[in-house]
């Protein structure tokens, strides 16, 4: 899966339904949309997605900032908060969970969009702070099959949080191009999906 995938969580439908159209790019596909709580912890646990849509109120135990912690606890992915609401009390309590964005409703294609990429990019920065930088010789003398230089350049990409287009953009290629450096490298890696292959090239870099 070469695209990055995004978990909506929304309770309700014509909303998920209008976010998941934004969301199925040549950048972005949705990798399940979760109406409740219950939905949305298996998804998290079962189906790796790369960044979440969170909207805050749900029905069920559970409401948008309880699964951000466990998000932040188990998934260590980023995720941004959809909401209809926007007063000191539900904000304080966003904050608390530290989310990579903040959308009130209602919104539009831009804003969603524009708001993933700056998460990505973000939440990348701030997790790669903690681990060394990546290094094409180090990594490549833990795999059965090195990595090219094209290759570590695309991943490197992904790593810092960026899009296949914002890759493409960089490296002056087309996006399938980048599609094609992902897929062998994830293969390389022995992993399926970014939030997997940076996870791996963190545990690489830290051997």
């Amino acid at each position: 899966m070469d695209e990055i995938k995004v978990l909506i969580v929304e309770d309700e439908p014509v909303i998920a339904k209008n976010i998941s159209m934004y969301l199925n790019n040549h950048d972005f596909i949705v990798s399940g949309i979760a109406y409740d709580d219950d939905e949305a912890i298996s998804q998290l646990n079962s189906n790796a997605p790369d960044a979440v849509i969170l909207d805050i109120n749900l029905d069920g135990m559970l409401d948008g900032i309880d699964i951000a912690r466990h998000i932040n606890s188990h998934n260590k992915i980023p995720f941004i908060f959809l909401t209809s609401y926007a007063d000191k009390e539900t904000l304080e309590k966003a904050k608390q969970v530290e989310p990579a964005g903040y959308i009130v409703k209602p919104f539009n294609e831009k804003t969603l969009l524009a708001s993933l990429e700056i998460a990505l990019s973000n939440h990348a920065g701030k997790t790669n702070a903690l681990v060394p930088s990546l290094e094409l010789q180090k990594l490549n003398r833990h795999l059965l099959s090195p990595l090219t230089e094209r290759e570590f350049d695309v991943l490197q990409q992904i790593y810092n949080g960026k899009t296949n287009h914002q890759i493409a953009e960089l490296l002056f290629v087309s996006v399938n191009t980048i599609k094609a450096h992902i897929k062998n490298g994830y293969l390389k890696l022995d992993t399926s999906s970014r939030s997997t292959a940076i996870k791996k090239l963190r545990e690489l870099m830290l051997k």
